[in-house]
């Protein structure tokens, strides 16, 4: 008789616990938890939380990345244990747990703000990592909050996005999904020699944006550049302006080009393939990478988990980059 309580996770180093054992469960089976890997209740401890942080009051366009986190989650179950490209299995040499959802007050944006950067700050307090699936672009400024009070130095900030997220307020609202990297350079969060933004395309409000952008400590990597220079001088340029110190790494899946993820708030033409964003991810190989989110994820206008299966597939290359960096 099948025993429904257990879904026979494969065991990795140690008392490690991987994916459940789709030879023994369906995939589309439970758990739903992220990669069907353990929730952090089924472990001692963990070397890497995912956590959901289901929040889009700070959205500036089309709602609905509040419901991000489960959507990624849902889109997730196909992921492998051997990633191939990287040749590492990223589950075998740490342990991933799913914390489920974060609780956090959709009425207020201040609170909301605090309550991710003490609940991420208590699962990093060991040396854990964290991997945050958003929600919306909001969530950045606690999640470096929390990062610069765990590691006690300026972060470097790689921002994979369509905009640039350094405005100054939206309707007199200082925290929207638009501000988080302003804010967090004038909290003295950021390393501003070392942070870069990587995808940046579209109309902006005018130039002083770019000029606004370069004094709070960005370099930028345009879509535009993908065309003219390759995906291998892109990955060069990135880890020449990363090296030194630690990074975190901030998915907007506004990146892709709308055909390669319809489901998100602010779509622009013109973006990334997902084969080139995973590439450039890969290119973070033996850097420091501290903490990561993927955000806006916006399920109501996604179509056959399009939108969804991109960024479970960005949570696998950023827990596989983890991996490789724990093994050495």
């Amino acid at each position: 008789m099948t025993d429904w309580t257990d879904p026979g996770f494969i065991h990795g180093e140690g008392t490690i616990l991987g994916q459940a054992n789709a030879a023994e469960r369906p995939r589309y089976a439970d758990p739903s938890t992220f990669a069907r890997l353990p929730r952090l209740d089924q472990v001692s401890d963990a070397d890497v939380h995912i956590v959901g942080l289901p929040f889009d009051t700070g959205v500036s366009y089309r709602p609905g990345a509040r419901f991000g986190p489960g959507h990624i989650r849902a889109s997730s179950k196909l992921l492998r244990p051997y990633n191939q490209s990287m040749d590492i299995s990223p589950f075998a040499n740490q342990q991933v747990a799913d914390c489920g959802d974060l609780g956090i007050n959709p009425f207020s944006i201040t609170e909301a703000i605090d309550t991710i950067d003490t609940a991420v700050t208590g699962l990093g307090e060991h040396g854990a990592t964290t991997l945050a699936l958003g929600g919306d672009h909001t969530i950045a400024l606690p999640m470096l909050r929390a990062m610069h009070r765990l590691y006690g130095q300026r972060i470097a900030v790689l921002h994979f996005d369509a905009h640039l997220d350094t405005w100054d307020t939206y309707f007199g609202a200082p925290y929207t999904h638009g501000t988080p990297f302003r804010r967090a350079s004038e909290e003295g969060l950021i390393d501003m020699e070392r942070s870069l933004h990587i995808g940046i395309r579209g109309p902006l409000y005018s130039k002083t944006d770019l000029e606004d952008d370069q004094r709070l400590g960005f370099s930028i990597i345009r879509s535009d550049d993908y065309e003219v220079d390759g995906t291998r001088s892109i990955v060069e340029r990135m880890r020449r302006r990363l090296i030194g110190g630690p990074v975190y790494v901030s998915v907007d899946i506004d990146i892709l080009d709308p055909a390669a993820a319809p489901g998100t708030g602010t779509p622009e033409a013109g973006g990334l393939t997902s084969r080139e964003l995973l590439h450039t991810l890969r290119g973070l190989a033996g850097l420091n990478v501290v903490g990561a989110d993927i955000v806006e994820v916006a399920p109501a206008y996604d179509h056959a988990e399009i939108t969804g299966i991109a960024a479970a597939h960005v949570a696998y290359e950023l827990l596989t980059i983890l991996s490789g960096n724990r093994a050495h």
